[in-house]
């Protein structure tokens, strides 16, 4: 490194321009003169960590120093991206060198924001400017398929903890130059990063000014995760409906993008949030669209069917053992009267024993390492149903019913409706417990006004019901042929309403020829 500091002083102090900036004093902290000061001052500000490093150089009197965060820094980059050009150099090859490496700031701020990012930075003696370069370690793991979005056809790929990679995967799948990414920084003390994704072309501007409203008016030293911007950003924190998406897949995001909606997503999470959304978007699956489309109409049905049957089925039972026996079947009457006849307890306390049994078995599989969970929860279910069965404290029927209410609680996509689903079942059971099929109707009414009355960044949350509009019923609760998509869902109130002309122009063509 012979002669490299004189050089590289010359360089720095040539041509230097002010950095203008609208910061104000407590997001600016000008370099000091000397490179003590830097470094005194960049310790107390890390309050003398551990990990924070420092290299010094010396040449022929003049003196430089790299400063990096041990924990954040790849050292290999350092040695093989800083020191070695420069020590390579030529005389006159070093303005191109750190031309190419290092970008060049006045602000001890950016120095702080960059060692926390993992950039090193570069100090030279009585220089009053400093010099920064990326080298952050990368730890990442790989892109697999998310283990609760699984599907049977299509891709998996699934987004992960880097935000960086998340953004690649999204620009590779959706490769236009109307695809804008914004980003945004949230937390007073540990800031954490955020990226907004839209097509430039279709998302509503006034849905995407609403959304930097809120997220503007964030106001936390730290921002925990996606989870909580969703509950900070969302319409109504008093719903026990999500009222925006959250999916790992990137396909699902590439589709809501190409409706119109906006993407977030969050450095160090793999989840991405999508708004505005409906309720029926938490139904759709991508296989829905990967296979034949009756196919796809037949199980989304069934899938919007498991609501009812989740959230009505042990309520419907409390209610007829309870108050309405006489609507039983004459065949089903002596099985049943047979089956609670010895049981002490009233229909209400069997069901939710046995509710509240199998959430605490479904956290229990959660919690356990993956290769005991599936275990503990299919053979504690088994034990735990046939001795409670045989000890007479339930009744077989109350067992069929719980389990019928589980599968169907479960084959909802969406983990948070899925939530949302089995923490109604408990309000209806009171409710007929207490008024019987009155009491079912009238909690199925107030859930029905709530879902109307809710929206998701100015959505109706059960469009496209309320309000009605028949074109968007196409994809809803069924799955009509991808050719009748001749319009997007007017819900996310996209810019471009048309999406397709003719996507089976062949047929047009062959009947023109004949």
């Amino acid at each position: 490194m012979k002669s490299i500091f004189p050089s590289l002083k010359k360089f720095m102090q040539r041509d230097i321009q002010p950095v203008a900036s609208n910061e104000d004093s407590i997001s600016f902290k000008e370099v000091f003169h000397t490179i003590d000061e830097n470094i005194s001052y960049l310790k107390h500000i890390f309050s003398d960590s551990a990990d924070l490093k420092t290299k010094e150089f010396n040449e022929e009197n003049n003196r430089g120093i790299l400063v990096f965060l041990d924990t954040m820094a790849d050292k290999d980059k350092i040695q093989r991206d800083i020191i070695k050009p420069l020590m390579e150099a030529a005389d006159g090859q070093f303005e191109n060198v750190l031309h190419s490496i290092f970008l060049k700031s006045n602000n001890l701020i950016k120095a702080q924001e960059a060692l926390l990012n993992g950039s090193c930075i570069m100090f030279l003696n009585g220089v009053n400017e400093l010099y920064m370069v990326e080298i952050g370690l990368s730890k990442d793991r790989s892109i697999i398929e998310p283990s609760n979005e699984q599907v049977i056809q299509g891709s998996h790929e699934g987004f992960i903890e880097n935000l960086s990679t998340n953004l690649h995967l999204i620009r590779k799948s959706c490769r236009t130059a109307n695809l804008t990414m914004e980003h945004i920084t949230l937390g007073e003390h540990v800031q954490s990063k955020l990226s907004m994704v839209y097509m430039k072309d279709l998302a509503n501007p006034e849905m995407i000014s609403e959304f930097r409203r809120r997220v503007n008016h964030i106001s936390m030293d730290h921002l925990p995760g996606t989870g909580a911007l969703q509950e900070l950003i969302e319409d109504s924190t008093w719903s026990p409906f999500p009222q925006i998406l959250n999916t790992e897949r990137v396909d699902r995001v590439i589709g809501h993008l190409n409706e119109g909606r906006v993407a977030v997503l969050m450095e160090g999470y793999p989840a991405c949030l999508i708004i505005p959304v409906t309720f029926f978007a938490f139904f759709h699956s991508p296989d829905d669209y990967n296979s034949r489309w009756m196919i796809g109409t037949f199980i989304r049905s069934m899938r919007l069917v498991s609501i009812i049957i989740a959230v009505n089925l042990p309520a419907i039972y409390i209610a007829v053992i309870g108050f309405h026996f006489e609507v039983l079947p004459d065949d089903l009457v002596l099985p049943i009267v047979s089956s609670i006849k010895n049981i002490p307890f009233p229909p209400l306390i069997e069901a939710l024993v046995m509710e509240l049994t199998i959430e605490l078995i479904r956290e229990a599989g959660v919690r356990l390492p993956s290769r005991i969970g599936q275990t503990i929860g299919i053979v504690g279910g088994l034990v735990i149903g046939d001795a409670v069965v045989r000890a007479g404290l339930i009744s077989n029927t109350m067992i069929v019913v719980v389990a019928i209410t589980a599968i169907a609680a479960y084959s909802i996509p969406a983990t948070e409706m899925s939530d949302a689903v089995r923490f109604l079942r408990f309000p209806h059971m009171i409710l007929a417990s207490t008024f019987g099929f009155v009491g079912i109707i009238f909690g199925f009414m107030f859930t029905l006004a709530h879902l109307c009355r809710l929206e998701s960044f100015g959505t109706a949350y059960f469009s496209p019901w309320a309000p009605f509009r028949l074109k968007d019923i196409k994809d809803t609760f069924i799955r009509l042929p991808l050719w009748k998509f001749n319009t997007r869902p007017n819900d996310s109130k996209p810019k471009i309403l048309k999406k397709q002309s003719l996507a089976r122009g062949w047929e047009s063509n062959e009947k023109k020829q004949e």
